[in-house]
């Protein structure tokens, strides 16, 4: 297949270099994390350039290259069982902006497939390389025969399904040609990719971005608008396919970087890989789940994604709990994180040195989680073996759906945990009832989903305004005041001719003033001025890049849209106070976390972050909860810090220069290479990437003082903060609540605390000597009650309504009876207490009474419907309550007509 073995960091080097080598700018990978409201995840390398090719931002070169970082979780329950399933992925692309087009693109790609790895190439036999083209695309097909001197019979044409490109929305799309590789007859039939994909493997798709499509109902079915204003190309590559094939491996799993996880999951379950049995196979897809799921959880924290129940965190919650899973079922039960993860570490950090120099933070999220999964299995274990018990007692065979999907909900117990399970204790699950409930789960998270994104779901409208006039020139940097001209007028995302006084609607300006939230920054409140009217300015948002979008509320007037063209000048203007507020408190942020890193270490990174004026959080990876002590000492760092009255300054540079100089970026956002703006205070104190208003000078904040210190998930503590004028107002308020105390105790300030402490236990003493006394007198009233026994039947039956006793009251003065009713004669105590219109119900029978055949469970449970309860308990004692106290009397002759008939 190849002159020799190729790792997959060499593989990466080779086609970065190949393609630098050609004139192409090298483009680091994003984060998994872009800002991209229709993705979860980046799953495709052209992600990251979705700007250029859709005409919002020129690019900043005409051709890029890059190995990105792609995650899919559409197939996460597939992974393991083919060999083409794989979460985390790397797709090395070259890109061609209005630069090279169809013949570029095959020349690049066949010079490297098939070059000399002495050369730099890799070293693929060009006898093996077939392609597929669009049927109608002529030029893509001789291109193949004069470039590559590919016969034609190694050419095969295929419909607008596998051959044509686009993104399911509105906007570029063309054909596509696609690269495969011939591994041998012992893989399937001949014939080409028509024939067989597992025998003709797909590794790369060049895709020749040509037409404008206007509209996308299926992959193979839209309307083209017309040609692009410049052809573009883009390519994929899946660096994963192409190790494996150079590598002779079977499949992903078991390339170098991958297969590692693998050997040392054999070396701890002592299970044996490939042993060939079915039990053997089912082993397989274990082992390969494990090492597919422990690599794609390290590169999701080390993008800055934590465990939750909820978008991101959830699907990382999913693959941890899943590989910890599938080694408890290769039989090892031991923590198995801390074995395997610095295995997947130090085969990914070649490629990525990120994973190594973040090792500390990483390993603290994954083992955290996978400790907490530890105990949710063993809970989940108790309600499942309670859950099965009562299936088994009531004669059934099929745990309810809505039991496995309790287990799952509540519980964080998979669902093929408990299939598993129940198949071991010879039942089966109602599966479709649980896959109901699932569904309509998700349907109510969707729901949610789009309510959150409100008015910005649908970015179309935002499009064609950005299209029409270009981007917004922003100047908040720069000025709290601007002369503007409206572009457009929107409500509920649909241009309307005017605003009356009192509606919300949405406008675009040329250029604005005002801060669009972004960076955890809220958004700038001011006004916006017209003749004849004022604009309050509600939010700021970016619904698509380049484009500032102000909600408005008209307070006076009526604002009549002119269209693109002409309009009345505006004056829009930011409320200087809130902007001072608001750059207090987003420089309090940065503040704050150089404190964290000085006080707690440098694996205290922030992992999230919101600010208005005078308020801040900052969201951080840390197990446990801080100290007093420590809180305490963040603060004053952070105050020590506004006294020394440190220089804030920003410049631009490279993301890769930033990086260099020790900058900090905040995790998932996004950076553009050529040019971030980094923000420090006191010099390399702290140096973070940030878009967002800050003070000149750290004194400016006024004051830092911590509100709260919290947890937000496994492994993600958060910290709350107020500053400036807010910080002072909260400390006055503190100083009044002390000298109410001071004056109110007749102390001083100081000896507060320990007042305070000498009342409470006091309180504690006195409660102490309350209660002996009410128990006193409740036991009191035992004696007169075993005295007014009446015989039912032979029985001595105490029947007896309580008013204002409680469970424990009722539950102590029932034994206390029957201790009092002494003798052979059977006898009963029921008693029902009624306090906080609930109801509390014991039976107490002695030995004699449970020899005549009484119950107190029975007794108890004659008597809870009546109470719209239920209970029940031993022979000899039992409890219930309910939440109906008018129908005591009801319930007590019901008691008194079970022990007649006993």
């Amino acid at each position: 297949m190849s002159d020799r073995y190729l790792s997959s960091a060499e593989i990466r080097n080779r086609f970065l270099a190949h393609f630098e080598g050609r004139g192409h700018t090298v483009v680091p990978s994003a984060s998994l994390l872009l800002d991209d409201p229709n993705l979860l995840f980046v799953n495709a390398g052209m992600v990251p350039f979705k700007p250029y090719f859709l005409g919002q931002e020129s690019p900043p070169f005409p051709r890029a290259t890059s190995v990105q970082k792609c995650v899919r979780t559409l197939d996460i329950e597939e992974v393991g069982k083919t060999t083409r399933h794989g979460t985390f992925f790397q797709m090395n692309g070259n890109f061609s902006f209005g630069d090279y087009f169809k013949e570029g693109a095959i020349q690049y790609a066949w010079e490297l497939v098939t070059g000399a790895q002495a050369d730099g190439g890799l070293g693929f036999d060009p006898d093996k390389i077939w392609v597929t083209v669009l049927p109608e695309d002529d030029e893509a097909r001789q291109l193949w025969k004069s470039v590559a001197g590919l016969p034609e019979e190694r050419i095969q044409p295929r419909g607008l399904k596998d051959n044509y490109w686009n993104m399911g929305v509105p906007g570029p799309g063309g054909p596509c040609s696609e690269i495969y590789v011939d591994r041998g007859p012992e893989y399937g039939p001949d014939g080409g990719p028509d024939a067989d994909e597992d025998r003709f493997l797909e590794i790369w798709n060049l895709v020749f971005m040509q037409e404008e499509l206007s509209a996308v109902r299926a992959k193979d079915d839209f309307d083209i608008a017309g040609p692009l204003p410049s052809k573009n190309i883009d390519t994929g590559m899946g660096l994963e396919r192409v190790a494996y094939l150079l590598q002779g491996k079977q499949n992903l799993y078991e390339i170098d970087s991958v297969f590692p996880v693998i050997e040392k999951a054999q070396e701890l379950s002592g299970k044996k890989y490939g042993a060939g049995s079915s039990e053997g196979h089912v082993d397989d897809v274990r082992f390969r789940v494990v090492a597919d799921h422990v690599r794609s959880s390290l590169m999701l924290i080390g993008d800055g994604v934590t465990p939750g129940n909820e978008g991101r965190g959830y699907v990382l919650r999913r693959l941890l709990r899943r590989a910890v899973r599938n080694m408890r079922l290769l039989g090892y039960q031991d923590p198995s994180l801390p074995e395997l993860l610095p295995v997947s570490r130090d085969r990914m950090g070649e490629s990525y040195p990120e994973l190594v120099s973040g090792w500390d933070r990483i390993a603290q999220v994954a083992y955290a989680e996978e400790e907490a999964f530890r105990k949710t299995l063993q809970a989940g274990t108790q309600i499942f073996d309670l859950a099965a018990s009562e299936v088994k007692k009531s004669g059934a065979s099929t745990i309810a759906g809505d039991k496995a999907f309790a287990l799952h909900d509540t519980y964080g117990f998979p669902i093929d945990l408990t299939l598993e399970m129940a198949a071991e204790a010879g039942l089966s699950v109602d599966e479709p009832g649980f896959r109901q409930l699932m569904g309509e789960q998700r349907e109510r998270a969707k729901a949610d989903a789009r309510a959150k994104k409100g008015q910005h779901a649908d970015t179309g409208v935002y499009r064609t305004i950005l299209d029409s006039n270009g981007p917004t020139e922003w100047l908040a940097y720069e000025t709290l005041e601007t002369e503007s001209r409206p572009l457009a007028l929107l409500r509920e995302g649909v241009a309307v001719p005017a605003l009356a006084n009192g509606e919300v609607g949405e406008l675009v300006l040329d250029r604005t003033p005002f801060y669009a939230e972004s960076g955890g920054q809220a958004a700038d409140a001011g006004v916006i001025e017209f003749e004849g009217g004022t604009l309050e300015v509600l939010d700021v948002q970016r619904p698509v890049r380049g484009l500032v979008v102000h909600q408005v509320r008209v307070v006076d007037g009526e604002l009549v849209s002119t269209g693109s063209t002409g309009g009345p000048t505006l004056h829009a203007r930011v409320d200087p106070e809130w902007r001072t507020g608001a750059r207090q408190a987003h420089s309090g942020t940065h503040v704050i976390h150089a404190a964290l890193r000085e006080v707690l270490g440098p694996t205290a990174l922030q992992s999230g972050s919101y600010n208005r004026p005078g308020y801040l959080r900052l969201d951080f990876g840390w197990l446990n909860a801080l100290s007093p002590d420590q809180v305490h000492e963040i603060e004053h760092v952070a105050n020590n810090a506004l006294r020394a009255d440190l220089p804030v300054g920003w410049d631009y540079m490279t993301l890769s220069q930033a990086k260099e100089w020790g900058a900090l970026a905040l995790f998932g956002e996004t950076y553009d290479d050529q040019k971030v703006r980094v923000v420090e205070i006191g010099g390399p104190w702290s140096r973070e990437l940030c878009g967002g208003t800050h003070v000149d000078h750290s004194s400016q904040i006024g004051t830092i003082v911590v509100t709260g210190e919290s947890s937000v998930g496994s492994g993600n503590r958060r910290i709350e903060a107020l500053t400036g004028v807010e910080g002072f107002s909260y400390l006055a308020r503190e100083r009044d609540v002390v000298n109410q105390l001071s004056t109110l105790l007749k102390t001083q300030p100081d000896d507060i605390v320990g007042r305070v402490g000498d009342l409470v236990e006091r309180l504690k003493q006195s409660e102490k000597e309350i209660e002996k006394v009410r128990l006193a007198q409740l036991l009191s009233g035992g004696a007169a009650l075993a005295e007014g026994a009446v015989d039912v039947n032979g029985v001595r039956l105490v029947a007896q309504r309580l008013d204002g006793a409680s469970g424990g009251d009722v539950r102590t003065l029932a034994t206390d009876v029957r201790a009092r009713l002494t003798g052979d004669t059977p006898a009963a105590v029921v008693l029902v207490g009624a306090a906080d219109g609930k109801a509390a119900i014991v039976a107490a029978l002695n030995d004699a009474a449970q020899a005549r055949g009484l119950a107190a469970g029975d007794l108890v449970r004659a008597a809870a419907p009546f109470l719209d309860g239920k209970g029940g308990g031993k022979a000899d004692l039992a409890q219930g309550g309910g939440t109906d106290v008018s129908r005591i009397d009801e319930a007590l002759a019901a008691v008194t007509a079970a022990v007649a008939s006993a």
